[in-house]
């Protein structure tokens, strides 16, 4: 059945893959993005692999109640929205937090609003495995508490709970979505994660490293209390990611309870970040020369999602490797060295 979904942050990383999926799927999309760290070019290139153009694009800012109306007009009847279009660096939220909530929380404030005037309650929203704060436990479950650590994941955790308040108020459908480390990219090798200036995570920075945009690949941290010093995260495949996403928004679409879903995106696999560099080196030949840097604030020691609920209630699981991260995330790198900001 086609469905109209209404996007934001839609040219993102995430967003832009998620995009890719739910038009395949043939769904007409509306995106609202303001570019803050993304191109209208990703779109471009997502209408062309699917072949559609069923993808309307509203250019503005999330916080903005008039181009939330705006996006919510041009689309006609919406049926549901996935909400992307927030900030996630968190050393950047260390030190602006208010930036953080005023982007992250007023905005969700903000759409949901809008969506309540305009009687669309279906909504999946984008949070963060760095909601469990620095749990001693593992792996995480969607029933331990929250104890974020830093202002990027309190963000989250407070839309978290806003929404929570708006299920419980009646009528409204919604997933929360914790991600654990998405990489990699299309393997097209078309669309992919294209940060603006220094990149914040891994991936991107060593891809960099390996296309020789930058020197070294620096390690934040290798005194951490793990087997090689260094922090270990749950990576999964982006285009993983983006496929749960369409499955939770089908599965909203046909449940009937109020509850607020909550669910961990990942694979359950844990790697260092020295596994990850070395991971990349074996399935491109390449080489990263690396330098080990102090920490950064905020970064937690280790982070391993427990996959089964959404298993057990999307039917979703990640299934791509690490091979095919590293191969995808060079191939976008190789065939777009300067991102989006060319076009090969």
């Amino acid at each position: 059945m086609v469905r109209r979904v209404l996007i934001t942050g839609g040219a993102g990383f995430i967003g832009s893959h998620t995009c890719l999926v739910l038009l395949e799927q043939g769904h007409e999309l509306v995106v609202l993005d303001n570019f803050d760290n993304s191109s209208p070019e990703a779109l471009r290139r997502v209408q062309e692999l699917a072949g559609s153009t069923q993808l309307n694009l509203v250019e503005g800012d999330v916080r903005d109640p008039s181009a939330v109306d705006q996006a919510f007009s041009a689309a006609g009847t919406v049926d549901g929205v996935i909400h992307f279009a927030g900030l996630k660096a968190v050393e950047e939220s260390v030190s602006d937090p208010l930036h953080y909530w005023d982007v992250n929380v007023n905005g969700s404030r903000v759409l949901a609003a809008a969506m309540d005037r305009h009687g669309c309650r279906t909504l999946v929203f984008s949070s963060t495995s760095t909601a469990y704060g620095k749990p001693e436990t593992f792996p995480l479950r969607e029933d331990m508490p929250t104890a974020p650590v830093n202002p990027y994941a309190e963000t989250k955790v407070a839309v978290e709970q806003m929404l929570t308040a708006l299920c419980r108020s009646g009528s409204w459908q919604v997933a929360c979505l914790r991600y654990f480390n998405p990489v990699g990219a299309h393997p097209s090798g078309r669309i992919g994660e294209d940060p603006m200036g220094i990149p914040n995570n891994l991936f991107p920075f060593m891809t960099q490293v390996a296309a020789g945009r930058r020197d070294r690949l620096l390690i934040f941290g290798q005194d951490y209390p793990t087997p090689d010093g260094t922090c270990i995260r749950d990576y999964l495949h982006v285009m993983d990611l983006a496929e749960a996403h369409g499955m939770a928004l089908e599965h909203l679409w046909e449940r009937t309870t109020p509850d607020p879903l909550t669910l961990n995106i990942g694979t359950g696999r844990g790697l260092s970040v020295l596994e990850m560099v070395r991971g990349f080196e074996q399935a491109t030949g390449l080489t990263i020369p690396l330098e080990f840097v102090g920490r950064r604030p905020g970064d937690v020691p280790r982070s391993l999602a427990s996959p089964e609920k959404a298993q057990t209630v999307l039917g979703w699981s990640a299934h791509r490797t690490l091979e095919e991260m590293c191969r995808d995330g060079w191939s976008w790198q190789q065939g777009n060295p300067a991102g989006y900001r060319q076009n090969p």
